[in-house]
Formats: structure tokens, sequence, C-alpha cells
């Protein structure tokens, strides 16, 4: 697919008539095929046919339509066509060397071979190939022609020219043949060999192919006009590596080119005038640009870029202003440019008004291509040796289809033994693999501290719960929750499916390290518990601290209610900065004595107490919730909870329901299920703001 696309990223615009920088090596490559032939004998013939065969497959073609006066020089237009072109097939017909025009461009072909390395193929349309080869027939009288009217070097460079061209391997076109078959094959083997090119490019990686060709789609679609388009997602996807891979095989079709690498961390050290230097000095070709200042550097790129056809790559884009002051406007570019962003936070692109038809996702790899791509790191092949299935595929599943896992991996363990990858899964198990951690915590050092703390608390309790249940528990926290929640799903660190809140595993690994490097030691001074062996560890221990401000505790299977914490007199009375505490199915006797005023939200699945204790008195709780538990007196005489807004006490054994004049802001009352409820306390009247 990819020379389609390369080829109609071209076809589908006009040539940008300017000449190519002074300061580049070679020239930019406009046209992949130059098409060389005698018009007289081909031109409404088997060149029309081939030109449209090539054209229809998406191979941008250069085609002269104008015939040649006798005596008059080849354009310059037409030599830079030819220099701009990566192959020239050559319709070598009968009388195709009568023609000195065909030579000249037969000489300039060669040229090329030799200094740009072009591509030729010659056709022997209808002709012997070797009587082409030895310059016999129809070309042994054309040369005599020429030698009796034009200067005798200058016809031995022609016959140079054809014999080297000749010698080449090409195609033979015979009259017994059919002509179309012939310009299939032909166009099929400038499709493979321009398809080449590519493969070099992307020599091991997985999965990329469809990325790119949607990417080049997206710019398509915008014909002559400049666009901008971002590629958004996690760290780890392969948006550097996918932004690279377009860079290196489009860019010779641009007047000029920059890709900057990591926008975001240079222009925090460096300051943003030396990415504009960059970008300037890479496009231009020119040293030394002077620019004073990020306002000063605004104004050189709309002046020197704003009629150029421009390629540009912004890599990890982290800060709007990098956009405004490096790419603010289309408009500081030429037609048909292309401004290419990647960055974790999606919301960036849309302050910078890129469309979402304009931004890119890459997704995680499928099975198949993790486990290829895995295997061309750990055993240089496309699966796994003998003896190591099953550790591949363990491996392949620990990394989620994420591409940077699956390529630190794979290069860590090539070589190793069997029992060295069972270590290292082993090992996996407890701690997230270094490198990955790191380049994925990034994300999480770009967030403020309030959006760090919701990050954390949906990676270790809330990943796969409702969006609504979640931000209900987060605002009761006293948390900004929808807004900071749609904060980590435009960086790339949540997302919304069936609505609920999803994160990578490995992203949600991450975030539980970042809890656990908090004391990797000693639980009770972590800032969230969300394993059973770790809070029974600090309740056993008595080593809870100030430190611990949340814990979940879940347990899904019934029975586990039988696997009781034993009994502590004050289990969480030490936790002063305890604000959230949700168990399901955990019995923990003595659990709700003397809990800290600071608790906000607390939910028990399964309480196992027939009442809550006297000294249950948090002052800051917001919600409670109590589903199916052995309540049946919530509490006894009067309680005051002055911000508390909702009790759930859906099928307990709940028998009447408290006084309710302490609690005035209560909003939400829950009692479906309640079977054994026979009383409800007369205050209840009181409640102005119960829905």
């Amino acid at each position: 697919f990819t020379s389609i696309f390369l080829m109609d990223l071209m076809s589908i615009q006009e040539a940008s008539s300017s000449s190519s920088s002074p300061f580049s090596s070679t020239p930019r490559l406009t046209y992949d095929v130059f098409l060389s032939f005698r018009g007289k004998d081909t031109r409404y013939s088997f060149t029309d046919h081939l030109y449209n065969a090539l054209i229809q497959n998406g191979i941008f073609t250069f085609r002269d339509d104008e015939e040649l006066e006798t005596g008059k020089p080849i354009s310059p237009e037409l030599l830079k066509a030819i220099e701009e072109s990566r192959f020239a097939i050559v319709i070598l017909s009968e009388n195709y060397a009568s023609s000195a025009w065909c030579l000249d461009e037969l000489v300039e072909i060669v040229r090329c071979m030799k200094e740009r390395k072009m591509k030729v193929v010659p056709v022997f349309y209808l002709v012997n190939p070797s009587s082409v080869r030895n310059q016999k027939g129809a070309f042994e009288d054309a040369f005599a022609e020429h030698a009796a009217a034009c200067n005798i070097q200058k016809v031995e460079t022609w016959r140079a020219a054809l014999r080297e061209v000749a010698n080449l391997s090409g195609w033979h076109v015979e009259e017994s043949h059919y002509e179309s078959k012939k310009i299939r094959q032909i166009v099929e083997d400038i499709l493979y060999r321009l398809n080449s090119t590519f493969s070099s490019i992307t020599k091991d990686l997985v999965g990329i192919d469809f990325s790119v060709e949607k990417l080049i789609t997206l710019y398509l679609g915008h014909g002559n006009s400049a666009c901008m388009t971002g590629i958004c997602g996690m760290g780890g996807l392969g948006k550097t590596t996918l932004a690279r891979v377009i860079y290196e095989t489009v860019c010779n079709h641009f007047e000029g080119s920059s890709f900057i690498a990591k926008v975001g961390e240079v222009s925090k050290n460096n300051g943003l005038n030396q990415l504009q230097k960059q970008l300037l000095e890479q496009i231009l070709k020119e040293r030394k640009i002077k620019i004073w200042n990020d306002y000063d550097g605004v104004d050189v790129i709309k002046k020197r870029l704003c009629d150029k056809k421009v390629l540009v790559v912004l890599d990890d884009v982290d800060e709007l202003d990098q956009l405004e002051k490096l790419v603010g406007d289309l408009s500081w570019f030429g037609a048909s440019s292309w401004i290419i962003i990647t960055t974790r936070d999606e919301h960036l692109l849309e302050q910078h008004g890129i469309g979402e038809h304009d931004r890119y996702k890459p997704s995680v790899l499928h099975v198949h291509d993790a486990l290829k791509l895995f295997c061309l790191k750990a055993f240089k092949k496309e699966e796994p040796i003998e003896g190591y299935e099953q550790l591949s595929h363990n491996i392949v599943y620990y990394a989620n289809g994420l591409p940077l896992a699956l390529v630190i991996l794979g290069s860590f363990l090539v070589g190793r033994t069997r029992d060295e990858w069972q270590s290292e899964l082993e090992k996996l198990k407890k701690f997230p693999e270094r490198k990955t951690f790191d380049i994925l915590k990034v994300s999480y050092d770009r967030l403020d501290n309030m959006q760090r703390k919701i990050f954390l608390d949906i990676a270790c309790f809330f990943k796969g719960e409702t969006k609504d249940r979640v931000i209900e528990i987060l605002e009761n926290c006293d948390f900004n929750a929808k807004i900071d929640i749609s904060v980590l799903i435009d960086k790339s660190l949540v997302t919304i499916e069936n609505e609920k809140l999803w994160m990578h595993d490995l992203l949600q690994e991450m975030g539980r390290e970042i809890v656990r490097q908090e004391s990797p030691e000693e639980p009770g001074e972590r800032s969230r518990l969300w394993l059973r062996e770790d809070l029974f560890n600090v309740l056993k221990k008595d080593t809870a601290t100030k430190a611990i401000q949340a814990i979940v505790l879940k347990s899904r299977k019934w029975e586990d209610v039988c696997q009781n914490f034993e009994a502590f007199h004050e289990p969480f009375s030490k936790m002063c900065s305890l604000r959230l505490l949700i168990i399901h199915h955990v019995r923990i006797p003595n659990g709700l004595n003397h809990v800290p005023d600071d608790l906000r939200y607390l939910e028990w699945f399964s309480y196992s107490s027939r009442c809550l204790p006297s000294s249950f008195q948090p002052k800051e709780l917001i919600g409670l919730n109590l589903r199916t538990s052995q309540i049946k007196y919530l509490w006894k005489g009067r309680k005051c909870f002055p911000k508390l807004k909702c009790i759930d006490l859906e099928n307990s054994l709940l028998i009447q329901t408290p006084d309710f004049a302490g609690i005035p802001m209560l909003e939400r009352l829950y009692l479906s299920g309640c079977r054994n409820l026979v009383k409800i306390h007369p205050s209840i009247g009181q409640l102005r703001r119960l829905e």
C-alpha cells in the first residue's frame, strides 16, 4: 500500500515550481517514474496505456506531452523532472534513436543513474534487445544520420548512453504478446521496488503499516491545503516511531523538512527560541540564523516559510505555548505543507484548533503482532524458538500490547535461559520493568497535585468501576473529579469504555508502584492500601500512620467472609488522614471504633455489627454506604453529621431508621430491600434537601 499512498501524496498535488535549496546535497524527489519515449512510435499507444496504469496504481509519473521541434534543446523543466524522479522507464522503440531529444534525455538519465542512484528500467518495444545493445538495424541507421549532422563527440556520448541502458535488465514487448499483460507486470515490478524502500525504513517494526496508511490518507484529504495532524496517546504506544517512519518516508516530497524530538523537555531546558532556530536551520539548510527571543522567532518563521512546502514533526509536545511559537498557524507555511504533532495530551491538539478528524490515536498491538514484535527482539525471528513458546506468550500477556514494553523485555531476554525467563516473569509480578515505568511516569509527573491523587485512586482502586460512581466517591472526598478525570482522559492515562473507567495494565501497575515506593518496606507509611495482606500486617503490627489516606479492600467471593480479621480495638484510629474507606464482604471486628474525623466516604458491604459504635463520629462524613449489612439500628440516639449527604442501607437488616435531626444536609436515602424495616423516625420530615 505504501507506494500507492506515497504516490497519491504527490499525484493529487502540483509539483512545486521552486528549486531545491542550494544547501541540499540531493534534490527532492517529486516523481516516482519518468517516462522516456519516442512520441511518434508510442505516444498514443503503449506509452499512454503504461502511463495510465502507473497513475491508476498511485505511482506519480512524469510524461512530457509536447512534441519537440527539430533542433530545440531539452527544457530546464524536463531536466528537472528527470533529476527529481526515482525511476526512469525508457521505452526503446524502433525510432527512439532517431530523436536527438530522446538521446539527450537518455544521457541525462544515465548521469542521474550514476550520481543520484536513479533506477532505470528499459522496455524493448517491438525491437530486438540485441539490436539495441549492438546498435544494429534502425539504431545503426539513426546514428549514421546523426554522425553526418552532429558533433562526433556528442554522437559517441549518445551511443554510450544507449549501450549502458540497453545492457540493463528490462522488459521485452513482442508483437505476438498481449501488451496489457506486460504493462501489468511492469507496474507490479515498480510497485514492489518502491515498497522495498519503505520496508528498509520499517525493518523490525510490526503493525505500523495501517497507521502510516491512515495518516497519509488524512493528509491527502486536504488536497493542496496545508494541514496539521495530531498523533496522541499514552507513553510507549510508538507515537514517535510512527512519526519518524512517516517523516523518513515522505520528507523528499517537500521543499524542506524538520524533525524536532522531545519538544517539551528541550524547550524547558533550552528555551523555545532554540527550537525555532532548529526548525528554520533544518528547513532552510542555513546556519547561524539569529533569533533574539520567542516573538522574534515567530516573525522569522512566518516570513521565511510562508511560501515553502514543508514537512515539520514536533515530537512529544506538552504545552500549548510550544505549538503557538513553533507552528502557530497554517498560514505560516506554504501550500501542501504537513505539520505532524505527537503528544500524550489530546486536549492540547484541541486547544490548537486541530479537529478530531485530524487526530490519530494509535492502539496497542493485537496479540499476533505483539508476539511477532517480541520474538523479533528476543529471537531475531517472528516466532518463539522451541521450548520458549509458553514463556513468550506469558511475557506478551504481561505487556498487553504495549510496543515499548515488548521491545524492552524482548531485548533484555535475548539469549537467556528458560530459568532466567521464568525468574524475570516472577519479578514482573512484584515490580514493573524500570525503563517502561520511567517512560510511563512522564505523563504522571506532568499532572498537578490533585490530578495525581485522582490518578492514583483510579489505579489502586477504581479501574473498571462506573465513571459516575467514581466521580461521586471522589467528589465526596473534596476532589474536582469531573474536570480532572476529563484531564486524565485527554492525557491518555484513563479511557472510558461502556461508561466505565479503564487504563492500560502497565499504567495501573505504574500507579501502584508509585504508591509502593512511598515506603517500600512499611505499608503503614503509604498513602493507599488495597491488598488484604498489607492491611492485615499494618493492623497486626500497629504500624498505621497519618500517611494513609485511602483503603479499598474488595472481596468478590462470598466465602471470603469466613476469613475474618482478628479483633483489633481501634483498627483505624491512628489513620488521622483517612478520607476514604471501602470494604466489601470482609469482617473486621471493632472496625468502626473511633474512625478519624477526616473520613469523608465510608462504604462497607456486609458490615457485621448490628449498630454503629457510639464512638463513630467522623465530622467530615459525606457519604455512608452500608448495603447488605447486618445493621438493625444505624445508631442509637441522636448523632450529628453536619455534612452527610447520602445514606445507603439497601438490602440490610434495618428495623428502624435513626433520628435524622443531626443530618440537615441529607439529600438521598436508600432503603429498598430492607424487609425488616418497621419504623421510620418522624424527623425525616425535617429534611428539606431530601430528594
